[in-house]
């Protein structure tokens, strides 16, 4: 039976904000307002465990925890679902927006309200939820409040007095915030049916296997229970339950409406799938939302050293067991020798994979330029897709060519507008719309609404966008499907072998201008030997560009000193002949430094 007592005391809440927006630093505040942590063990984001998310100041692995807090003499539990800040992580965060009833919407004084978080905004408001606006850092020298509060006025349509003002480093407001809270944010809703949860995060234990992340939706669970993961069909027996305060705090049960873990004993995560729904044996229906992660970023990892390739696999198999949207499969190349080939959910997720596996499993690597897939129509009506432009089969058999698109979302100060739409089209974007977010007052901002190819966003888009407006832009995007696309493959020829390696997939109209920038870099870094090296760079039976790397010439008259002249055309002669023939049998050796400096843009 549920205890409806219970149930109207209990808040489920998450916090919206931007990277470096101070979300861990509110979470810090909250957890030490409401005594769940003592001030002796408290140290700054602690709900960020991973020494990469302190240094980079984002949520990667999401942290949900259990506070008491005592109000009109009543005694409330409040449920804090941390989302990650970052676009690769769009479903995780739309997961656990699915989990509560409200959100805090938190934006710094200084910066205002910048891409991730109105796109996190416009998720959680389809997702009903009470939004709380708060402005953090009101602290700061060059805060400037009003021209934030007028930037949320005109984005929640609310008034001034909804939006609380707080400094969560100095602890300025926290209470106002709870009180808020408890207020405002809806209770769980009265549900008798039988037990169904939300997995809106997992990950594996040494000791326990899987651990689930569930939010109860209806019935209650105990240690003992015989349930199921309803899209998968697989049957677990319950061993361990529990809620975060923040550490795991062990419970016999858990109620509709309550915020927990679930200890399957799962030996695999990908079993346990984020927005998956734990449930009764009796349950057919799993709860909405739910879908399976594809990669949409691709890159091959290899060894610099080969004989780590099994530390490598060994890496990657333990980083999948708490990163279920990893994706990888072995792959070999004639050059770089044995490896993988990763999926990733976007290029901060592969940063994440390639720096953890560098620190945890100290391991050296070469990384290929990050790509996506492809699909391709072949003339016989066959689609195919393709993950490398070595899979690209022949141009004569191929109908057309699809790529990823992308919605992209860019807000920046309005005197960058002209900047960033020249950026815009040298990347391939199509214009939509201008949407004006805080027009009126001093430094007005403004959204440019664009659509782009992916894989011209995920090289360097973002590195010239910060660098055009000053760092003042923030940018988000969202993969809206395949379209038909002019493409071509673009090999590189080394001494007239073609080195997949070095080959790319690039719109027919920049194909030029791309083959004759690479063999010109790749000129200036592969090493002279002792004949000529031919670098050309061709689509198809094409050759585009061509650059030749000068051999070392030996002085074979050197040792002559006077004599007829013919003496020394005949020793030059004979060393031409030689150089002939070794360029015919010579191989071309490429350093592996080579590969790094043309693998990065």
């Amino acid at each position: 039976m549920v205890n409806r007592e219970k149930l109207e005391h209990i808040r489920n809440f998450c916090i919206i904000a931007h990277i470096d927006h101070g979300k861990s630093t509110l979470a810090d505040r909250l957890l030490e307002f409401t005594g769940t942590v003592e001030k002796r063990e408290m140290k700054e984001q602690l709900l960020d465990q991973m020494d990469l998310e302190r240094e980079r100041g984002i949520t990667i692995k999401l942290q949900p925890v259990t506070m008491s807090y005592r109000h009109d003499n009543e005694e409330y539990i409040i449920n804090l679902i941390d989302t990650p800040g970052h676009v690769d992580f769009t479903y995780e965060v739309s997961r656990s927006l699915a989990a509560c009833e409200g959100a805090l919407l938190l934006v710094d004084a200084s910066q205002g309200i910048q891409a991730q978080t109105l796109a996190n905004l416009y998720m959680a408001l389809e997702h009903e939820l009470e939004i709380i606006p708060i402005i953090n850092k009101i602290d700061l020298p060059n805060a400037n409040l009003k021209k934030v509060t007028r930037e949320i006025i005109d984005t929640l349509g609310c008034s001034e007095d909804d939006i609380l003002k707080v400094s969560a480093k100095k602890g300025i407001g926290i209470k106002d915030v709870l009180t808020t809270i408890i207020k405002k944010v809806p209770s769980p809703k009265v549900n008798q049916d039988d037990f169904k949860s939300l997995i809106f995060d997992s990950f594996y234990d040494e000791y326990k296997g899987v651990v689930a992340d569930v939010r109860i939706y209806s019935g209650q669970v105990k240690v003992g229970d015989k349930v199921k993961f309803v899209s998968s069909g697989n049957n677990i027996e319950v061993l361990e339950l529990g809620v975060y305060r923040p550490k795991m705090e062990s419970r016999l049960e858990l109620f509709n409406g309550e915020v927990g873990y679930i200890v399957t004993g799962n030996k695999d995560v990908s079993q346990c799938r984020v927005g998956d729904t734990i449930a009764g044996m009796n349950v057919v229906d799993a709860l909405p939302g739910y879908k399976e992660i594809k990669p949409s970023v691709y890159a091959s990892f290899y060894p610099v050293d080969a004989s780590e390739y099994m530390e490598l696999k060994d890496g990657l198999d333990k980083l999948k067991l708490n990163d279920a949207s990893l994706f990888y499969e072995p792959e070999s190349s004639k050059a770089l020798g044995r490896g993988f080939r990763l999926g990733f959910l976007g290029l901060l997720h592969l940063e994440i994979v390639q720096e953890r596996l560098k620190r945890e499993y100290n391991l050296d690597l070469i990384i290929t330029t990050p790509s996506v897939s492809y699909k391709v129509l072949l003339k016989d009506n066959e689609q195919i897709t393709i993950y490398t432009p070595s899979e690209l089969p022949d141009r004569s058999l191929i109908q057309q060519m699809s790529e990823p698109w992308a919605k992209v979302d860019v807000i920046m100060p309005a005197d960058y507008i002209g900047g960033v739409m020249d950026l815009m089209q040298k990347y391939r974007g199509v214009y939509k719309n201008t949407e004006y977010i805080s027009s009126g007052v001093e430094n007005s901002r403004v959204i440019l609404h664009y659509e782009a190819p992916l894989a011209s966003l995920i090289i360097d888009f973002y590195d010239n966008l910060k660098s055009i407006t000053s760092g003042y832009a923030s940018m988000n995007y969202e993969i809206i499907g395949f379209q038909v696309s002019d493409l071509l493959r673009l090999d590189i020829l080394v001494a007239g072998d073609i080195v997949e390696a070095f080959s790319r997939i690039v719109p027919a109209d920049v194909a030029f201008k791309e083959g004759r920038a690479m063999v010109k870099r790749l000129k200036d870094i592969i090493p002279r030997q002792n004949f000529k090296i031919t670098l050309q760079a061709a689509i198809g039976g094409k050759i585009l560009a061509r650059e030749d790397v000068s051999a070392f010439r030996k002085d074979v008259t050197e040792k002559l000193y006077g004599g007829d002249v013919t003496r020394k055309r005949k020793l030059l002669e004979k060393q031409k002949k030689g150089k002939k023939k070794m360029r015919e049998v010579g191989n071309v050796e490429i350093p592996q430094e080579a590969f790094l400096k043309m693998l990065k843009k």
